[in-house]
């Protein structure tokens, strides 16, 4: 059975898309089966995979209106060992297409239940915002949220924010919404400033925060350029490294036994 886990935070350039592509590499590269999912109209993880998003003809958008099934529309890297529901531009007619839907915050739920036997984790990642794709991804997020947090005084008070509504879906919409964990990114330790962040945020949640630190790296910030996961662009790079850590931290948490290779 699936361990489904939404990454989300509504403020942009956070590295939400580069943790969701990273973190699932290396959970692949661990033997488990990975599915990620591109709840974001902007198609960055599509694009992030070596994908021209213009060429999508069936992804996520296609799942939730029920077009078509989610199982119908992925696609696989062998070489990853990775799969890839895609998005296109199209995923940002469904907010106004379920407005007036019933139940349309369960449409992606719905949409991933007959594929939680066929994989191990599936990790979704969800667009900068707090409107009805992101609510669909919380509803989805059946293990947990992960929230990329930027080492970056605004990013705090973004992530105030985002915990409010995470309460509020979770007292009217899906009482088993939890916090998998805060995942702090783009750490400089050459500024006062991130380390600063860093300790407020583990102060704040002492047991959610996650040990693995994602530092800024520009073999990290490359690797989407050349449609790759660090794993396959720079595998010895401090981001290959910190995003290994925090795949195995993930795998510990969960219980998940793995053989740890270089």
């Amino acid at each position: 059975m699936a361990r489904i886990y939404t990454l989300v935070n509504q403020k942009g350039g956070v590295g939400k898309t580069t943790t969701s592509i990273n973190l699932g590499a290396y959970l692949a590269h661990f033997g488990q089966r990975v599915l990620l999912v591109d709840l974001d109209p902007q198609a960055n993880a599509t694009s992030c995979l070596g994908i021209d998003k213009t060429t999508v003809k069936s992804g996520t958008y296609e799942a939730i209106m029920g077009l078509r099934t989610a199982a119908e529309s992925i696609l696989v890297s062998p070489e990853l060992k990775l799969s890839l529901l895609p998005a296109s531009p199209s995923l940002a007619g469904a907010e106004v297409e379920l407005v007036n839907e019933l139940a349309r915050e369960n449409r992606l739920r719905e949409a991933l239940a007959p594929l939680k036997d066929k994989y191990d984790y599936i990790l979704i990642d969800c667009p900068p915002s707090l409107g009805l794709l992101t609510l669909n991804g919380m509803v989805a997020a059946q293990d947990g949220i992960i929230i990329p947090v930027q080492c970056e005084y605004l990013a705090l008070e973004g992530l105030s924010m985002l915990l409010s509504t995470i309460e509020r879906v979770r007292k009217a919409l899906f009482p088993g919404l939890k916090l998998r964990g805060v995942l702090l990114t783009m750490y400089d330790n050459r500024t006062r400033l991130s380390d600063e962040v860093v300790s407020q945020v583990r102060g704040h949640f002492k047991n959610e925060a996650f040990k693995a630190i994602i530092p800024r790296n520009i073999r990290l910030a490359e690797a989407p350029s050349h449609g790759l996961p660090i794993i396959a662009y720079f595998p010895n790079s401090p981001g290959a490294e910190a995003h290994r850590e925090l795949s195995l931290e993930v795998l510990e948490g969960d219980g998940v036994k793995v053989a740890v290779t270089a």
